[in-house]
């Protein structure tokens, strides 16, 4: 019996590398999480800077009247106006009206 402990408490085969692997695995998933937190932010910055860009298209038109030999028409003209977030864009700074944030939920 003695000699059966002696061999059990002096074998450590296996014991290392399976505590590495632990370790080494828990950082892993730790920078996995940290990683995909920020391309998370990233990917929230870069779609809304797309859609300030699409926001600042200048989508006024305008065409002035026609006359042919039998018929005239008016022309036309529509100005876009700035809606209310836009003008805010830095390149350092959030996106104007857009906010990340994770509401808290209860414990039950």
């Amino acid at each position: 019996m003695k000699q059966m402990l002696m061999r059990l408490w002096s074998d450590d085969a296996g014991f290392v590398i399976s505590t590495e692997l632990v370790l080494v695995a828990t950082i892993l998933v730790l920078g996995v999480i940290v990683g995909l937190t920020t391309v998370r932010d990233a990917v929230v910055q870069e779609l809304g800077d797309l859609a300030l860009a699409i926001g600042s298209i200048n989508q006024s038109y305008t065409f002035s009247g026609v006359t042919g030999h039998t018929s005239s028409t008016a022309g036309s003209l529509f100005v876009d106006l700035e809606d209310f977030c836009e003008g805010t864009d830095n390149a350092d700074a959030e996106p104007g009206c857009i906010t990340v944030q994770n509401a808290a939920q209860a414990e039950n």
